[in-house]
């Protein structure tokens, strides 16, 4: 059952669903899943929705929203921050503690690329949360946008847009507007997997915020709790090493996965493989029902 609600977080005004399993009974208190969404994305894209449909058919309770600034909630369209985006997800979680049919004290948070990257700081620095998982997730964002443009005259041309970004927004007091495929590159065979109602174009200093994220600093106050990387091996838009780098840097209860045979956007695709991973990990390490 979907549940439209609304999220108030720092002022703004987040549009969620909240999906409870048919069986859940009244009284009944579910362990939940906060699945993030990725890079200007929001909560109808099918690396959040397949999730969600995932976890509700096996128990668990899930809450997707839209981030201030994307998809129906407030903010300025594409004015996105890592650390606004960190505040939403500790206030998702703050909302979603006080549902009837959640047991507050168990909330895991998922997220795909730069939700799990959000999902990654978010769950390290606020104890609340059980468990993490990241998929195709960051968590040094100077090395991983040096991945991203591998040549010289690719990476030149980056640090000169934000360079350019703050004189112009010295000269002007404005910000200078830059294209996702610039921040971002998406191969093209890639690039159906971003939806129409996507941001196409971020102020400059959403890059820089980008820049200067770096989860895997925060990453060891996580442990105990247990951490679940999901990378493919052959990612065509978020470097490997991210999730290696994580997962050298975290404490203990960690497990990473490497997959060949898919690529960045692993759950908008029917990976059975994947899947399986994710809930034999949920068995041991976040079951339906507590030891």
């Amino acid at each position: 059952m979907d549940q439209e609600v609304t999220i108030v977080s720092d002022g703004f005004k987040l549009s969620a669903i909240v999906s409870v399993p048919d069986d859940v009974k009244p009284g009944e208190k579910r362990p939940a899943m906060i699945v993030l969404h990725g890079f200007g994305s929001n909560k109808n894209a099918s690396n959040v929705q397949l999730p969600c449909k995932m976890f509700n058919e096996l128990g668990y309770v899930t809450l997707r929203f839209d981030f201030r600034s994307c998809g129906d909630s407030d903010g300025e369209f594409g004015h996105i921050l890592c650390m606004d985006q960190v505040a939403d997800t500790c206030n998702a979680l703050t909302f979603l503690q006080s549902h009837p049919a959640i047991d507050g004290a168990r909330v895991g948070v998922i997220g795909s690329s730069f939700g799990a990257a959000v999902a990654l700081y978010a769950g390290s620095i606020d104890e609340r949360f059980s468990c993490v998982i990241s998929s195709g997730g960051w968590g040094n964002g100077a090395r991983k946008f040096r991945g991203q443009h591998p040549t010289a005259e690719g990476w030149a041309k980056f640090n000169k847009m934000l360079e350019e970004g703050k004189a112009y927004r010295e000269r002007t007091g404005k910000s200078m507007m830059v294209d996702r495929y610039d921040i971002v590159p998406v191969p093209d065979h890639m690039k159906h997997h971003v939806l129409k109602k996507s941001v196409d174009s971020f102020p400059v200093e959403t890059a820089q915020s980008m820049f200067d994220f770096t989860a895997e600093d925060v990453i060891h106050k996580l442990a105990p709790r247990p951490l679940l990387l999901l990378h493919s091996s052959v990612d065509s838009v978020t470097p490997t090493e991210q999730s290696i780098a994580l997962f050298h840097k975290a404490g203990k209860a960690k497990d990473l996965h490497l997959f060949n045979e898919t690529d960045h956007f692993m759950f908008s695709e029917t990976n059975h493989r994947v899947r399986n991973v994710v809930r034999e990990w949920l068995d041991v390490y976040f079951p339906l029902k507590a030891a």
